[in-house]
C-alpha cells in the first residue's frame, strides 16, 4: 500500500469516528429531551393531581361547615337529624383520606370526587326543608298567637261575665233580703195585760212581748228561715239562757249570742210573728237594744227603756 493510500485510509476512518460522535452526541441530546420533557409532564400532572385533591378536600371542608349549620337550624325545628349525622361522619372520613393519603388510589379519589355533587344536591334540599319548616313553623305560630289572642279575648269575657254574675247574684241576695215591719216592743205584766210604753218599771214587764211582720220581697225564695232575737242590756251584753232557747250564731266569721229564735217558713204574705220572753228577774236600768236577725244579716232594731 502507498503512503497515499495510507493517508486515504486515515482520512476516512476518522470521518467515520466523527459521523460516529456525533450521533452518539445527538442520541444523548434527543435523549436528555425527551427525559426532560416527561420529566416535566409528570411534574405538571403531580401538580395538577395535588391541586384538584386541595380543591377537592376543600369542598368537603366547605360542605362539612354547612352540614353542621344544617343540623343545628333542624335540631331548632325540631327534627330528627340522625341520618345527617352519619352523612357527616362519612364525609369527615373522606376528608380525613384526602389529607392523610398523599398517593391515594385514583379510583377511591375519582369516587370521592363524584361523591362532592351528591353532598351538593344535599345540602341544597335541605336548605329546601329548612325554608319549607321555618314557613310551616311562622304560619302556626301565626295561628297560635291568633289562638291565644281568641282564648285571651274569651277568658276576658267569661271573667267579665262571671264578675257580673257576681255582681248581679250580690244585687239579688241583697234584694232578697227579709225586712222586719211594724216592730212593736210591749210589756206584759202579771195580768196578762199588755201594754206599748216608752218606758217600763220591772214590775210592768214580767214578760217582754215583740210583734212584727216580715216585708213583701217578690225577689226572696220561699224557704225555711231561723229568725233570731237580740235582747242587749245598756252595758253591751246580750240576754242569754240556754233553758230559754238562747244559743249563738255565726255572724261575718265570728259567733255571736242570740237571746230566742224561731223556725219558720217564709212564704211572702207579709206573715206576722210574735215573740214572748220572761227573763225571770228584773231587768237593768236603762236603754235596751232588740235586734232582729234572719239567718246571718239584720232585718230590724227597736229599743225599750227601764227606769
Amino acid at each position: 500500500m502507498s503512503t497515499y493510500e495510507t493517508e486515504q485510509q486515515k482520512s476516512k476512518n476518522k470521518t467515520i469516528i466523527i459521523t460516529v460522535i456525533v450521533l452518539l452526541l445527538l442520541v444523548n441530546v434527543v435523549t436528555l429531551f425527551l427525559y426532560y420533557q416527561n420529566n416535566q409532564e409528570m411534574s405538571t400532572s403531580l401538580q395538577s393531581s395535588k391541586e384538584e385533591l386541595e380543591e377537592t378536600y376543600n369542598k368537603l371542608e366547605s360542605m362539612s361547615n354547612e352540614l353542621n349549620l344544617k343540623i343545628e337550624e333542624l335540631q331548632k325545628l325540631g327534627e330528627d337529624v340522625e341520618e345527617l349525622r352519619l352523612i357527616r361522619e362519612t364525609l369527615e372520613q373522606e376528608k380525613e383520606q384526602l389529607q392523610n393519603e398523599g398517593q391515594l388510589a385514583q379510583k377511591r379519589y375519582e369516587q370521592i370526587r363524584n361523591r362532592v355533587e351528591g353532598y351538593r344536591e344535599l345540602l341544597v334540599n335541605k336548605d329546601a326543608e329548612i325554608a319549607e319548616l321555618k314557613q310551616l313553623n311562622e304560619s302556626l305560630y301565626a295561628e297560635n298567637t291568633e289562638l291565644k289572642e281568641d282564648q285571651r279575648v274569651l277568658n276576658k269575657t267569661i271573667n267579665e261575665v262571671k264578675t257580673n254574675n257576681e255582681k248581679l247574684s250580690e244585687k239579688v241576695e241583697v234584694a232578697s233580703m227579709l225586712k222586719a215591719e211594724n216592730i212593736k216592743v210591749m210589756g206584759m205584766n202579771g195580768r196578762g195585760t199588755a201594754k206599748e210604753r216608752d218606758r217600763y218599771r220591772n214590775s210592768q214587764i214580767e214578760q217582754l212581748q215583740l210583734s212584727f211582720n216580715l216585708a213583701k220581697n217578690d225577689v226572696a225564695p220561699v224557704e225555711g228561715k231561723d229568725i233570731m232575737v237580740r235582747i242587749i242590756e245598756p252595758d253591751g251584753k246580750v240576754i242569754f239562757d240556754v233553758a230559754k232557747g238562747s244559743g249563738t250564731f255565726m255572724k261575718d266569721g265570728k259567733e255571736v249570742f242570740f237571746t230566742q229564735k224561731q223556725e219558720i217558713l217564709f212564704d211572702n204574705t207579709q206573715q206576722q210573728l210574735t215573740f214572748l220572753y220572761e227573763k225571770g228577774s228584773d231587768y237593768a236600768d236603762g236603754r235596751h237594744t232588740i235586734e232582729l236577725y234572719a239567718d246571718d244579716y239584720i232585718i230590724g232594731r227597736a229599743n225599750f227603756e227601764i227606769r
